[in-house]
């Protein structure tokens, strides 16, 4: 079975990659998996196996997009993306990468004519700013960055696809994904992971949002799993929907800290200090309850505990 992963050495892709090349089969009754191609601007620190097969460069290259289809696969990951705040620095970036490249990627899988399976990461950037007191699977959306438009035009396009029958087509809204490593990563919510390798590293840790702000965390590894599964589900069982927001934990900046607190020690109590940020509070801080139902309905979890959360977020397992 061939495989192929988009942005698979970022943050969620590196997990993703990993686990594939663990797995097996990859989906149930398509015998083992021969071949996993990896788009991505760099192979770094991807793990050494015959089966994988790295393609470096961006995927709005049409030389780089034609490599990584020579071999036509059977199951597409669509991870690649510029985030948030550098696709709102840089729109033609954005744009090209984001919405552009995806289109033709989604052109030159219908042109090998195999109909494979795709799995594409959205946003909840998608539902925009300020959020409604409830979020489910009605709510409107009304994205307020250009990421966020550009991830639903390409929901509606892989949509569209599937409903042709061009595409096997499953849409995961991502929540803020933790904890990335601390390094530049052009989120704004980067904060969200920095607080947990500063406070596992014992270091001072300014928090630009209130202790109050609450926001949807989701630890990487139980996103990868949450991929797979999407990837696992029958055509039946996504005939009636293919896009999902999916379930997550919902705390308080005060409840993760005291999280770490009780991982770490109690002196991590005192490294926190909050300096808060009004336009970050008002995207990350103030999200409502959220309504996963169809998601939940159909197997997707979140992380399950705070502790959890915090062993996940930092390379531990169940």
């Amino acid at each position: 079975m061939n495989v192929l992963v988009t942005g698979g050495n970022g943050f969620v892709g590196r997990e993703l990659v990993r686990r594939l090349l663990a797995a097996g089969e990859v989906l149930p009754g398509q015998g083992p998996l021969t071949r996993l191609t990896v788009v991505d601007m760099s192979g770094e620190g991807l793990p050494a196996d015959p089966r994988l097969h790295v393609v470096c460069g961006s995927i709005a290259e049409p030389a780089v997009l034609g490599e990584a289809l020579v071999a036509p696969p059977q199951l597409v990951f669509h991870l690649a993306s510029i985030p948030g705040g550098a696709a709102e620095r840089n729109y033609a970036l954005g744009l090209q990468v984001n919405l552009l490249a995806t289109l033709e990627l989604f052109e030159r899988l219908r042109a090998q004519g195999l109909c494979p399976r795709v799995v594409f990461t959205s946003t909840i950037a998608v539902y925009g700013s300020p959020l409604p007191a409830l979020v489910d699977d009605a709510s409107p959306m009304k994205p307020g960055l250009s990421y966020g438009a550009h991830k639903l035009v390409g929901e509606i396009l892989l949509e569209d696809y599937s409903r042709r029958g061009w595409l096997d087509g499953r849409t995961l809204r991502l929540p803020g994904i933790v904890a990335r490593p601390p390094q530049p990563s052009g989120l704004l919510s980067a904060f969200m992971s920095d607080v947990f390798w500063k406070l596992a590293a014992g270091e001072p840790f300014t928090c630009p949002v209130s202790a109050d702000a609450v926001a949807w965390w989701m630890s990487v590894g139980c996103c990868a799993d949450n991929l797979l599964h999407a990837a696992r589900l029958s055509a039946e069982q996504v005939r009636e929907r293919r896009d999902y927001t999916l379930p997550v934990l919902r705390l308080s900046m005060a409840e993760l800290v005291e999280g770490l607190v009780q991982r770490f020690g109690e002196d991590r109590r005192a490294l926190v200090r909050y300096q808060a940020d009004e336009g970050l509070e008002a995207a990350f801080g103030r999200l409502p309850p959220l309504d996963a139902g169809a998601a939940e309905a159909l197997g997707f979890r979140h992380d399950g505990s705070i502790a959890a959360l915090i062993r996940h977020a930092l390379g531990g397992r169940d």
